[in-house]
């Protein structure tokens, strides 16, 4: 029991989180390239965003994993980017350093989703067999996934300058 939970609920909760932080970060990530604040949007890929780092600590372990250490960086990256966003209100440096590190936390969160749907799509793991996926296709995909978030990232810390919040 996890939270009052079963495991599998527990781990249902779990993907659920991470989905809302993904489709949420991927909005506000084509909202950078705007120039639109979309704050409540913000808020929600933000706090899902960290929720998936914090949960995943949950599970159950014997030693520390590769995804602990996603997590741990995930969450001081965040815990930057919400000093930038809410702290600092985007002023000078703090506006790229924003962008910079929410946008490389939903890269994190969508590398984690690339593994997880090699390790359970079967048709998947037959591309990429093994705990972790191995393997070209595996790697062809990430490289891509890589790939786009440098340019998006690099497109939107250049592009995003926010018009002032309404006091």
């Amino acid at each position: 029991m996890i939270l009052g939970m079963s495991l599998s609920m527990f781990t249902t909760v779990h993907v659920i989180i991470s989905l809302i932080a993904i489709v949420s970060g991927v909005i506000v990530m084509f909202g950078l390239l705007g120039s639109s604040r979309m704050p409540a949007l913000t808020a929600i890929f933000l706090l899902f965003t960290i929720l998936t780092s914090a949960t995943g600590f949950l599970f159950p372990f014997e030693k520390l994993l590769p995804s602990h250490i996603i997590a741990i960086l995930s969450l001081v990256l965040l815990a930057i980017a919400c000093i930038a966003l809410y702290g600092m209100k985007l002023s000078g440096a703090w506006r790229w350093i924003y962008v910079l590190t929410a946008m490389i936390s939903l890269y994190l969160n969508v590398f984690v989703l690339v593994i997880q749907s090699f390790l359970k799509i079967p048709a998947l793991t037959a591309l990429a067999p093994g705990n972790p996926p191995s393997g070209p296709a595996f790697a062809v995909i990430q490289g891509i996934v890589l790939l786009f978030f440098v340019v998006v990232i690099i497109g939107a810390m250049r592009r995003y300058r926010p018009m002032p919040a309404y006091a």
